[in-house]
């Protein structure tokens, strides 16, 4: 039911799709070609108790593809006669070989669903798991620690869970140097790195046997691997007839998406306790002394009085007031709110900052071109700034006071810098640099068409 579901879907999909170019829809109708796939095989062997580098493994992935394949032809054969055969059915391989008419030129795919399997909280289509602890790289350099659930689930079940199990997984990310394990729970948690390129190959080989288009697979070498392993994974995978191949080896590129283990031993036993007591974030309470500065900036709805305080352990909170004028308090304050909470929480300050800058309020862009007091795109932007600033004050004063100096002159300097810097960007373009011009009340540039109020 689930695959003639699926082929009816995904057939519709072809016919509601916009496309971008009418070669390109012309082609696609033509052929009506889909790609029905899975994901969680991975997870599938682990719950059967079936090592994914084993004969029985292979035995059931051609099982699995081949009914999924068998029953998509079915579903494609009855969508074409209730709606036709894709249009270049005729003199094609199907029509030679005299098999009845389908809808679909191909019915299946084998995607690597690397997000969409994140989402579905499964393993990523056929790939073995990758680590049964690791780091994910995701936006802006943010490195989560996940620790694969089911191989919790098993430690718990067995009474073998423990933080310092967790802490030398996390640090390992398999369990194969590991003692204390049984060895047939290692059988069955293998991962990504502890499964021989050949078995790799073996298993795409065995969902490509049954699948129309490309089978997505990854075979994992260890950083070590050289030249002539690739080689022999190239050729094997041409001998068992696969359409494709995808090597890499570990650390080949400085930032890779998935990272065995975690990068110090300290890190990972923070995470694992995280992990294990199930807790949120608990931001460190505020203490009874701070100190620190205000600053007046200038923004379409008038002043913004920027306050940011530190502690022993670094910038601690912002506080924000805006004058007479009126605004938007709530907003500033909300957003004040959550930096404090975030910087108190053990964020980089670089990433909040990252976050708010360049974040643009209509009003205050609207004004720059005639007032040349407002230097800042927004209250957001302007609390960034202040944070950058903060932080080059502290870097500055720690170092004036080296060379025995007492750090008031290096105050005095970043703001003339500062006020200089930014008059001389005034007027000219972020983008491509060139001279900004005032049309319409507001600054456009005519080499590349920025506009500071869209």
């Amino acid at each position: 039911d689930t695959v003639h579901t699926a082929v009816r879907f995904l057939d519709d999909v072809i016919d509601v799709n916009k496309y971008p170019l009418p070669e390109i829809e012309q082609m696609t109708k033509a052929n009506r070609k889909i790609g029905l796939g899975v994901m969680g095989f991975a997870d599938m062997l682990i719950k059967l108790g079936i090592p994914y580098d084993s004969e029985e493994a292979v035995k059931l992935a051609e099982e699995v593809m081949g009914f999924i394949q068998s029953e998509a032809r079915k579903a494609s054969e009855e969508l074409a006669k209730a709606r036709g055969a894709f249009p270049n059915f005729a003199g094609c391989v199907y029509d030679k070989m005299g098999s009845p008419p389908v809808r679909n030129a191909t019915v299946t795919t084998i995607a690597p669903t690397g997000t969409i399997s994140i989402i579905a909280g499964c393993s990523s289509g056929i790939e073995p798991v990758f680590a049964l602890a690791f780091e994910r790289n995701v936006l802006d350099k943010q490195r989560l620690i996940e620790i694969y659930p089911l191989f919790e689930e098993k430690m718990r079940e067995l009474g073998l869970y423990s933080d310092e199990l967790m802490e030398e997984v996390l640090k390992k990310g398999s369990l194969k140097d590991i003692e204390g394990i049984p060895e047939d729970v290692k059988k069955v948690f293998v991962t990504a790195h502890d499964v021989s390129p050949e078995w790799h190959v073996r298993l795409q080989a065995a969902f490509q046997k049954y699948t129309d288009n490309a089978v997505s697979k990854t075979v994992n070498f260890p950083q070590e691997a050289t030249k002539e392993d690739v080689r022999k994974v190239y050729l094997l995978a041409y001998e068992l007839g696969c359409k494709g191949v995808t090597v890499y080896r570990d650390k080949s590129r400085e930032e890779q998406v998935l990272n065995k283990g975690t990068k110090g031993e300290e890190e990972g036993k923070e995470a694992v306790r995280a992990f294990s007591e199930e807790k949120h974030i608990i931001p460190r309470p505020r203490p009874s002394i701070t100190y620190g500065s205000t600053e007046k900036v200038k923004i379409g709805c008038g002043n913004l009085y920027i306050t940011v305080n530190s502690d022993d352990k670094g910038i601690c909170e912002v506080f924000t007031n805006l004058g007479r004028a009126g605004g938007c308090p709530s907003q500033s304050e909300a957003t004040s709110r959550l930096i404090s909470l975030a910087l108190r929480s053990g964020i980089d300050v670089n990433a909040i900052i990252e976050q708010l800058k360049g974040i643009r309020c209509l009003s205050t862009i609207r004004q720059m071109a005639s007032n040349k007091d407002i230097k800042v795109l927004s209250c957001p932007d302007a609390i960034a700034r202040a944070l950058e600033r903060n932080i080059l004050k502290a870097e500055g004063v720690k170092e004036e006071k080296k060379n025995n100096g007492n750090g008031v002159e290096y105050y005095k300097k970043l703001y003339e810098i500062e006020e200089e810097g930014t008059a001389s960007k005034t007027n000219k373009c972020p983008e491509c640099g060139s001279v900004l011009e005032t049309e319409g009340g507001c600054v456009v540039c005519r080499a590349c068409g920025f506009s500071k109020c869209g």
